[in-house]
């Protein structure tokens, strides 16, 4: 073993459902020579045991072994994972804690890759998920016609719920394939549809692989924001979808953002803030009961069960939350401190986006403009509707916007 193999003291091994036969020479050397050897029971079962080597089981919560790993550094410990440990893995986790220099991982073919073998799909065009212990919402956003979807399961029931939910939103037609236990002598599948899915379980070890197919009426959701008002549970009081189109590009999401949503309502403009990046997060500030008790159902419903609700009014509510990258301010802007608190809490280089519907929110806008800067733009906007047998058009309430952007 080289020098640099050395000094890494934390070994992560991927180990497939062939255990021990399916290792390289160098992944059996780092677990031979362990002092410590630590997985899952499964993982454990799976290679022998040497002699004079302890062995440590993951409790639970997982987060209770980290004190004993660290304890043990610069001493060699091996971490035995499932498959490829740095793609939803163990690996992936503890590179949270210990160092990269200090760490040597060695895959073995992930869930994915060998999904993807088993079906003869390739890999890079399909979209890799896990609702592994994780809400199963969160497959919504990729629901579209065409799309290849590979998902790694909680446990055995999973394939009976992503059935159901399949149906539920229209694409029952799809594929659905089970894939259990991959690369041992008990691997088995199971490959029908989600409206012919009849199996209330499979083995709790198992990858997903489904071929969206979408039935007449289904919803897929757009990649690009204005999603229509009526997709959301709202009182009336919602930023209409034309103004939201436009918010939402003056916020600029980018990947791994926070955005703040004071005066929240239905929850819209954070929703599709966490739909234009599966990493992007957003904090729902909203005080009136009727309204916070929408957002989350909403934020299920497009599945970003993540969205965090506030319940309060800013700018008391907003104290202890973690700084944005970005703000919007859309409940109606009073002179009551919230956007200096905003903009205070508010990262270098961020952006905060003010909607004013009132001419004391808008002279309160062109204020601000005044003192910092920034773009103010109104949006006039009308919709055809009847007018008796006829259509005309119905203006909105014109939408004061102003955009102010935090030197760096």
């Amino acid at each position: 073993m080289n020098s640099t193999a050395e000094k890494r003291w934390l070994r992560i091994v991927g180990v497939g459902e062939d255990g021990w036969d399916g290792l390289s020479p160098a992944a059996r050397a780092l677990v031979e020579s362990a002092e410590l050897v630590v997985g899952g029971a499964r993982q454990l079962s799976l290679v022998p045991e040497m002699s004079g080597q302890e062995r440590m089981a993951w409790p639970s919560p997982l987060s209770d072994a980290y004190p004993a790993l660290l304890a043990r550094r610069g001493r060699r410990v091996c971490v035995l994972a499932s498959g490829d440990p740095s793609w939803y893995g163990i690996g992936a986790t503890l590179s949270r804690i210990v160092p990269a220099e200090e760490m040597l991982v060695v895959p073995a073919p992930s869930s994915f890759s060998l999904a993807a073998a088993r079906l003869g799909w390739p890999l890079q065009d399909a979209t890799c998920l896990t609702v592994h212990g994780r809400p199963l919402e969160l497959v919504i956003p990729h629901l579209h016609p065409g799309a290849r979807l590979l998902i790694l399961s909680w446990d055995g029931t999973t394939p009976a719920k992503l059935a159901a939910l399949l149906k539920a939103r229209g694409f029952g037609p799809s594929r659905v394939v089970a894939l259990e236990a991959m690369g041992g002598p008990r691997e088995r599948r199971v490959d029908t549809t989600a409206d012919g899915w009849n199996a209330e379980r499979v083995a709790d070890l198992n990858t997903l692989a489904v071929e969206c197919v979408a039935a007449p009426g289904a919803r897929s959701l757009p990649r690009t924001p204005g999603l229509p008002d009526d997709w959301f549970e709202h009182d009336g009081q919602i930023t209409k979808r034309e103004v939201r189109a436009v918010t939402l590009s003056w916020l600029a999401p980018r990947r791994g953002e926070l955005l703040w949503d004071i005066g929240a309502g239905s929850g819209s403009i954070g929703i599709e803030w966490m739909l234009s990046d599966p990493t992007n997060r957003a904090i729902a500030v909203e005080h009136k009961e009727d309204r916070a008790a929408r957002i989350p159902a909403n934020a299920a419903a497009f599945g970003v069960p993540g969205l965090e609700l506030v319940r309060g009014k800013a700018p008391e509510a907003l104290s202890g939350l973690p700084a944005p990258d970005a703000v919007f301010i859309g409940g109606g802007l009073t002179n009551d401190g919230v956007l200096d608190a905003c903009w205070s809490a508010l990262k270098p280089g961020g952006r905060i986006v003010v909607n004013a519907v009132t001419l004391e929110s808008e002279a309160m806008l062109i204020a601000t403009h005044k003192r910092l800067g920034g773009q103010l733009s109104q949006i006039a906007v009308s919709r055809a509707a009847p007018i008796g047998g006829f259509l005309g058009w119905r203006p909105l309430m014109p939408v004061t916007l102003w955009l102010g952007e935090k030197p760096l």
